[in-house]
């Protein structure tokens, strides 16, 4: 029995939270076409294409600076096409915005922006928009659409660090960049990989500068790190996991068992023609605990499990 839970979970894991963000960004794509007024590419390599009917010309600087957007909202939509990763990306890197997809850290420019425009994204879970960030090297482009129009970085920089170096969220000059952040290595979030990309104008202009191979990290962050609150101002993510998902796991897992030992005690003293009405009462019930007490689990270990 317990090998079936656990074989059930690492399904769940691999394939359940995968639909469940699937679904999440079909709805987020859905609201971002609505509001760009235009109909999203399907594939990550459209954004390579030049002139592809769907996107507007590449922009040729920084984006004006536009209010911040409510936490869970769409921002704007990514592509990477080394990586085949095209995704939606949320405002927040709580548990239930990276669930989403790819988040951006509240607090930091928004995508075409200048300053350090920050992402988050799981590793292994949720559907793994970073599973191969890795994979990432120079001049590698990053395109992300917004209503301001396509932006494109290129990957100027790749490095390992603790997952309490908030450093790298800070903005050091008003330079147009990207940092991209998940779990390092894959199964594990002892440290964080961290890729850095600068904005590449449109035909005609000089890339704009950014940091390429930094030897040390920025002294102190200028945003306000607070663990577990997306509304913040720069939250820490949620991809080291959640202490507050512990009790709920257990107490769902427990309600499992009391409904599966109710389901068999019940059926052995009822009558054969009627057992089927028992469980068509007590499976459904057990197998929704069970599924919420996979999610609470899910929620409490690292981001890239």
């Amino acid at each position: 029995m317990l090998g079936l839970l656990l074989v059930s979970f690492v399904a769940y894991q691999l394939w359940g939270t995968a639909l469940f963000e699937e679904g999440a960004q079909s709805h987020l794509r859905g609201e971002l076409a609505t509001t760009l007024h235009r109909h999203l590419p399907t594939s990550a390599a459209s954004f390579a294409q030049t002139g592809y009917r769907g996107l507007p010309p590449l922009a040729t600087g920084p984006a004006p600076t536009e209010p911040a957007p409510a936490v869970n909202a769409p921002v704007a939509l990514m592509s990477i096409p080394k990586i085949g990763l095209l995704d939606a990306i949320v405002e927040g890197v709580n548990s239930p915005q990276l669930e989403q997809g790819p988040g951006h850290y509240p607090g930091t420019p928004l995508p075409g922006e200048a300053g350090n425009v920050a992402i988050a994204g799981h590793r292994t879970t949720y559907a793994h928009p970073f599973y191969n960030l890795n994979n990432l090297s120079l001049g590698d482009p990053i395109y992300i659409l917004t209503g301001q129009g396509l932006f494109r970085y290129r990957v100027v920089n790749t490095q390992v660090v603790s997952p309490s170096d908030t450093a790298i969220l800070d903005s050091t000059s008003d330079s147009p960049t990207l940092t991209l952040t998940t779990c390092n290595p894959r199964y594990s979030a002892s440290t964080r990989l961290v890729v850095t990309a600068a904005l590449s104008p449109g035909p005609g202009q000089k890339p704009t500068t950014a940091p390429t191979t930094p030897t040390t990290l920025p002294p102190a962050p200028k945003y306000k790190v607070i663990p577990g609150d997306a509304t913040g101002t720069t939250a820490g993510d949620a991809l080291s996991g959640s202490t507050t998902s512990y009790w709920p796991g257990i107490l769902w897992g427990a309600a499992t068992l009391a409904i599966a030992i109710a389901f068999w005690q019940l059926r052995r003293r009822t009558p054969v023609r009627w057992r089927w009405a028992v469980a068509i009462v007590a499976i459904p019930g057990a197998l929704l605990c069970l599924l919420l007490c996979f999610e609470h689990v899910s929620l409490a270990l690292p981001g890239s499990f």
